[in-house]
């Protein structure tokens, strides 16, 4: 299933069309999409079971093409966390050792946005992050790593935008709110559960920067995957529906480059995940 939020309403991207789940169920499935992930189960069987029909006849091809359509698949995750260093070829590029458990820190919910929404750009040092999202659809604590798939929803394509010098500010440096500015972490297009893919651990990932592919790699590439990630949070935190985790990102980022580069007003980050979809993020001044 692709589980997408349109114009605030829960609704499935079917290859017919979008069904909004609150109105199609006579009100017995949530019309928010957070409150639609917890219930994916049930949605799957009613789905399956009622097959109804597209109340809008938009394809996702038309969605790609506009993605300003929609908004981030969850709204108001209760908790959100990301990972540094978890492809090889990025910790040599930042020249900082591979990292022997995951390491963790996180972005602030204020932060997400659609998967077409502008990019406001507070200073001349931001930068981009392509990464693979896992959104937890049932909660739990000390998960192992064997359990961990069946607590998790499914996932969507995200940038975890940085400010590259309030980031590096500090001793030691300061991760969470360098990477929570405002429109700093688009997610979408939509929620893909895993029986949608046909290998969930190898995805083929890039950014493409205007017209130059800055980012490419695949995310069989990390070091530590969903299920170690999945274990290892639930460990220490209770994970609950909705909660987001962004997995790392590949090499490629502006800030290791020689010169540094940066995004700027009127560049347009494409951020793409095989079988996941993509994102158009056009960047602006902050204003």
């Amino acid at each position: 299933m692709k589980l997408a939020n349109l114009a605030g309403r829960a609704v499935l991207i079917t290859p017919a069309g979008i069904v909004d789940l609150a109105k199609a169920s006579g009100g017995s499935l949530p019309s928010q999409p957070d409150a639609a992930i917890a219930n994916l189960d049930d949605i799957r069987t009613f789905y399956a079971t009622a097959q109804p029909e597209p109340d809008v006849t938009l394809t996702e091809a038309d969605l790609l093409e506009d993605l300003r359509l929609l908004g981030p698949p969850v709204t108001a995750p209760r908790q959100i966390f990301a990972v540094g260093l978890n492809y090889a070829d990025h910790s040599t590029e930042t020249g900082l050792a591979v990292p022997d458990q995951p390491l963790i820190f996180t972005k602030f919910a204020s932060s997400l946005a659609g998967p077409g929404s502008t990019i406001p750009l507070p200073a001349h040092t931001c930068d981009w992050e392509v990464e693979l999202v896992t959104v937890i659809g049932r909660g739990g604590r000390n998960i192992p790593p064997e359990a961990a798939m069946s607590h998790v929803a499914g996932y969507c394509v995200g940038q975890d935008i940085s400010e590259r010098a309030s980031q590096m500010k500090g001793t030691p440096p300061q991760f969470s709110l360098a990477k929570s500015h405002r429109g700093f972490s688009p997610i979408g297009p939509w929620i893909t559960t895993i029986d949608e893919l046909s290998d969930p651990s190898d995805l083929a990932i890039m950014t493409t920067l205007d017209d130059e592919v800055v980012q490419q790699a695949r995310t069989s590439e990390m070091i530590f995957t969903v299920e170690d990630l999945v274990s290892h949070l639930s460990g220490i935190c209770e994970l609950m529906p909705g909660d987001l985790i962004f997995t790392g990102t590949p090499s490629g980022v502006g800030y290791s480059r020689t010169p540094p580069r940066y995004l700027t007003p009127g560049s347009i980050v494409h951020s793409a995940i095989e079988g996941l979809g993509r994102l158009r993020n056009p960047c602006t001044t902050a204003g």
